[in-house]
């Protein structure tokens, strides 16, 4: 009898415990325990119904059909391929007339976008592959129209192959040379800022390439020291440090000289292209059209704030403008991720009207459509919303249609739409949340991404009525494992402070007692066009469902975070309105949320504290030194501290020079106000961050000292922006969970 009564309390002692769901880990987290099931590397194909995909294993490309998801083929497998052998694909670019594949391994990364690879040439035909070439890893390769060519761009020069030429290579420019010319690719500031990897392209023709040239010679160097540190040790660096040298132009100062050339493969002449562009001007892309005597030349000025598009002849060089788009302020990075060219068409996106709309041009630069604001627009943040289009699918020449993703007077909602020529729009997903696309190359069907806050992506294909077809990735298996777990509620809120509306996310613990009252841990990254706060899955500092956020919520805290005003989804007034004075406003409206909160009956007000990365670090210590003490303690990871010492592309887009802004720069920082910070505040900072130099940390740790103001600081050997490898991720997010637990408990 003693027996079974132990034997049952011990089973309800096991179901009790299941019932209230098991804790997380921090190295769960950081492992990534809770990624969701995705489509990577997924590739349209040009015969319209079918999508390529790298097989989870690594070792095939996959080809499947865009109507029922099915697997129709294989393209590539690793383990019968004939000639060179590899162990996994780490990316592929199809040939435009789909007989061959470059097959990408042996990544290794350079900065955000670029990288180094070993590059083969796989023949479908006869299951045969190659070398790409034998003098070592190449960067950025483009097949020509045709399919016979392959230009690459090795130690910043343009090199090209012939397949029909045995893969004969030769040179196509000889004065590349690290840290003074780059040929095809861009310099570090335009590939930060302006997103892109590669700078040229073929003609219509195949005859000729066509290329951004970056002379650097002029632009200054910056210095990072390394060490022999661990995983990976730099063994060159056991006894004595050594350094990283490459060239970045900070605020204000010299930029590279642009400009675009021409080879013509038959000729072998070289020609520089007759383009006006500024001497100190950008060129944040070039595209080829269907004319071989047409490439587009897309130039900036530097205060950003007037787009030409160019059509050069890169057999005459002779150069027409065709559109001009002049904005207030400065024009949104993302023109470019949007761009679209057709055989016909061009598509580009502009802020003129004050929101991000469509504008579809010939090529020839004439205007013949516009899609601006849509019917029914939702009511979070009021009666003046608006439509703010988010991304452009493509353009369909056949039907006149046109596929975008757009917010529709809900910030947090994002949904696919199709604008048809007659003006009408349809939208092609109903489910609220957040919805993105790729669409078949006929624009028949698509894959559609969907999550909300409460679900992780589901992958489903959908035909352009927008009826669902089939389900491809459900994530039903992450969403039972994730509510196996203690998490908490999340929600989405609106609030009004005496200047705006804000928009925001909320995440409670498990068992949240509206008696209590609770510290408040505040996650934001507040910068310009930036969104947080969306009704999607994957939120927070460290994504996979605010994972990281219900770990603090099992701690005890609520988590909140807050778009400011400065960032997107709200039109051009409130993103544009931080324009000049970086920081001050973001500041103003996190500590009006952190006041907003601090009158919520289940918060307390004297135990609240803010973290952030990267701009959100910024955004940190202006928050915590902004004059009114609300924050108990703060943590700032890799934060700029001064615009000075961040790059020009950037923070001249929206601060101008400081010869220009003098008062912008040196008072609207934390440096300025370091005597000012209130609250215990954890600084962290990689040594090897190339983007955010570790010079912001100690000019500002310095400020602090003169100030006589107390803190800690953490700095990771050896790591770059994203402070990571190894066990260091899981290192600095235990450590600021720790300094929250020493200072909000």
């Amino acid at each position: 009898m003693k027996k079974t009564f132990v034997l049952c309390a011990a089973l309800l002692l096991s179901a009790i415990q299941a019932m209230a769901g098991q804790k997380l880990q921090l190295m769960d987290i950081t492992r990534g325990d809770f990624r969701g099931e995705t489509m990577a590397a997924v590739k349209p194909l040009s015969n319209g119904d079918s999508y390529a995909q790298i097989s989870a294993d690594g070792k095939q490309i996959v080809r499947h059909s865009f109507k029922t998801g099915k697997q129709t083929g294989v393209l590539f497998d690793a383990s019968t391929v004939r000639g060179a052998k590899i162990d996994r694909v780490e990316g592929y670019v199809m040939s435009p007339d789909g007989k061959n594949i470059l097959i990408q391994t042996g990544t290794k990364a350079i900065y955000r976008h670029s990288f180094t690879a070993t590059y083969y040439i796989y023949s479908i035909g006869n299951n045969k592959m190659e070398p790409l070439s034998g003098g070592g890893p190449q960067q950025t390769p483009i097949w020509s129209p045709d399919g016979t060519q392959v230009a690459f761009v090795r130690d910043n020069n343009i090199h090209l192959v012939k397949l029909l030429y045995n893969n004969s290579e030769s040179m196509v420019t000889k004065d590349g040379k690290r840290n003074e010319i780059i040929n095809g690719i861009p310099d570090w500031v335009n590939e930060e800022e302006f997103s892109f990897n590669s700078a040229m392209c073929f003609t219509a023709d195949s005859r000729q390439i066509v290329w951004v040239r970056y002379d650097e010679s002029q632009v200054k160097e910056y210095s990072m020291p390394m060490f022999k540190g661990l995983k990976p040790a730099r063994e060159e660096y056991a006894t004595y440090p050594g350094a990283y040298v490459y060239k970045y132009p900070k605020a204000g100062e010299e930029n590279s000289k642009v400009s675009v050339w021409s080879y013509d493969i038959k000729s072998h002449q070289t020609r520089k292209m007759d383009i006006p562009i500024d001497a100190d001007g950008y060129v944040p892309r070039i595209h080829p059209t269907s004319d071989a005597s047409k490439v587009l030349v897309f130039t900036l000025n530097r205060h950003q704030d007037c787009l030409r598009v160019y059509s050069s002849n890169p057999l005459s060089t002779v150069s027409q403008m065709i559109i001009e788009d002049k904005v207030n302020k400065y024009i949104n990075e993302n023109v470019f991720a949007n761009l679209c060219i057709t055989d016909n068409h061009i598509v580009l996106t502009s802020e003129r009207d004050g929101y991000n709309h469509i504008y579809l041009y010939t090529l020839n630069g004439q205007l013949q459509r516009t899609v601006g604001d849509l019917e029914k627009p939702g009511t979070r943040i009021g009666a003046d919303a608006h439509t703010i289009v988010t991304s452009v699918y493509g353009y369909d020449e056949a039907t006149g249609d046109l596929y975008f993703s757009a917010l529709n007077g809900d910030p947090t909602s994002q949904k696919v739409y199709v604008s048809r020529k007659t003006g009408k729009t349809d939208c092609l997903t109903s489910q609220e949340g957040w919805n993105s696309a790729i669409f078949s190359n006929d624009f028949k069907t698509f894959v559609l991404t969907w999550s909300d806050l409460n679900h992780p992506s589901v992958y489903s294909l959908c035909n352009n009525q927008g009826k669902t077809l089939t389900t491809l990735i459900d994530n039903k298996a992450l969403k039972g494992k994730y509510d196996s777990y203690e998490m908490g509620e999340k929600e989405l809120f609106v609030f009004t402070t005496p200047d705006t509306k804000l928009c925001g996310w909320m995440v409670k613990p498990k068992n949240f007692d509206s008696q209590k009252k609770y510290p408040v841990v505040m996650y934001q990254y507040g910068g310009p066009g930036n969104q947080q706060v969306k009704n999607a899955w994957n939120i927070g500092m460290n994504g996979q469902g605010a994972i990281l956020e219900q770990y603090l919520a099992q701690q005890g805290y609520i988590v909140v975070c807050v778009d400011n005003r400065g960032t997107g989804g709200r039109g051009a007034d409130f993103e544009k309105c931080t324009y000049l004075r970086l920081g001050e406003l973001e500041a103003r409206d996190q500590v009006e949320t952190a006041i907003w909160l601090g009158q919520q009956s289940y918060v307390d007000k004297n135990r609240i504290g803010i973290w952030g990365w990267s701009y959100g670090g910024w955004n940190t210590l202006m928050s915590m030194s902004e004059g009114r003490e609300v924050f108990t303690c703060g943590i700032a990871i890799a934060p700029p501290t001064s615009w000075r010492y961040y790059d020009t592309v950037y923070t001249e887009r929206f601060m101008r020079t400081p010869k220009e802004n003098q008062s912008g720069y040196d008072e609207v920082n934390p440096i300025a106000r370091a005597s000012k910070l209130h609250g215990a505040l954890l600084l962290c900072h990689g040594l090897a961050d190339d983007n955010v130099h570790y010079q912001n940390t100690a000019e500002y740790v310095e400020a602090l000292v003169q100030a006589d103001k107390d803190f800690r600081q953490l700095v990771y050997t050896n790591r770059n922006h994203s402070i990571y490898g190894g066990n260091t991720r899981n290192h600095l997010f235990r450590q600021c969970v720790n300094f929250f637990n020493d200072h909000l408990k």
